[in-house]
Parts: C-alpha cells; sequence; structure tokens
C-alpha cells in the first residue's frame, strides 16, 4: 500500500489557502513532503499561508505549524 502525504493550507483567518505556489501534490514519505516545504515556505508565507498542517493518507500528523518567523 502507497502512502500518500499531503499540505493543507491556511491563512491567518483559518481558512483554507489553494493556488500557487501551494499543491495538492502527495508526496511518497514524510521527507518528500518536509523538503518540499523546506524549500518554498517563504513564497507560501508570501501568499498569505499562515500556517500549514501535514497529512498522511487523509489523518493528521501534525500542525497546523504556523509559517512566521517570529512565532
Amino acid at each position: 500500500m502507497t502512502e500518500a502525504w499531503t499540505w493543507t493550507y491556511e491563512d491567518a483567518d483559518g481558512a483554507a489557502v489553494t493556488g500557487e505556489p501551494t499543491t495538492d501534490t502527495a508526496f511518497p514519505t514524510q521527507s518528500d513532503a518536509e523538503n518540499w516545504f523546506g524549500e518554498v515556505w517563504r513564497e507560501l508565507a508570501e501568499a498569505d499561508v499562515a500556517a500549514v498542517t501535514l497529512h498522511r493518507d487523509g489523518g493528521h500528523v501534525y500542525g497546523p505549524m504556523p509559517l512566521d518567523a517570529s512565532v
């Protein structure tokens, strides 16, 4: 069975954020998902994403994790 690691994105009010640079890509491993996030978190923050949550096969892994560097 193949696992699917995905992110969801929220704005400061907790509403879902979609569109560039977010992705609905299902990553094959947690490491792949976290590596992608590490490369684009600044772009996400600039696109008004305030927090992200990691999911594995639809279940909650961790988050919401704020993107504000001062937190």
